[in-house]
């Protein structure tokens, strides 16, 4: 589990395609990889994955075809830059809210409007995920935890402050950008629960 607080900002330093999925690599500078070891998670623009190969300032992890299908990694490439979050420990608070990591799908940025020093994103959602998605509810947008301003069909919007600008990738979003999205998981259970009672 994460929290949608991200930690640091990284960069792809490799990505090999092969029949079943790819290999992607990831450095970093800005986070502390000294207490990552071999199968642990790491949150990367929203995407959980399990590092396989660790160093001083990076890691290695296998992608499955699903995630390249289903996020934006399928066309994400080397020097291309992510958000990165290590798992949440037992021991530590939660400053966003419960993010498992697991994309729901891709929204895509339809508007990006200066409001003083934060930004506003305008973001259209696949049809599916618009019921999950709820005005002062939570979102995950590339890995970062944030709260939706408005719904309206399959739009919504949420405020960038300028601290979040600064410390993730979503500053350098653009109209027209694929962004990963994970809906809250409460209202993905409460579905199910609902759909078999």
């Amino acid at each position: 589990m994460f929290t949608g607080i991200i930690q640091a900002i990284g960069q792809i330093k490799g990505k090999t395609l092969h029949e079943k999925g790819a290999v992607f690599g990831f450095t970093s500078d800005a986070l502390d990889f000294s207490t990552v070891e071999i199968g642990d998670s790491i949150a990367v623009s929203g995407v959980c994955l399990t590092a396989i190969k660790v160093s001083s300032n990076g890691f290695i992890a296998d992608v499955s075809q699903e995630t390249l299908n289903c996020s934006i990694f399928g066309a994400l490439s080397v020097g291309n830059v992510v958000n990165l979050e290590k798992a949440l420990r037992l021991n530590q608070g939660i400053d966003g809210h419960l993010v498992s990591g697991h994309v729901d799908g891709q929204g895509k940025v339809v508007g990006k409007i200066i409001e003083g020093k934060s930004v506003r994103f305008e973001i259209n959602v696949p049809q599916s995920l618009v019921k999950y998605i709820a005005k002062k509810g939570s979102i995950t947008v590339n890995g970062v935890s944030l709260t939706v301003n408005r719904i309206e069909e399959n739009d919504f919007d949420i405020n960038i402050v300028p601290h979040t600008l600064s410390v993730t990738t979503l500053g350098q979003l653009t109209v027209g950008d694929a962004v990963n999205l994970e809906v809250d998981i409460i209202a993905r259970h409460l579905e199910q629960l609902i759909k078999n009672k």
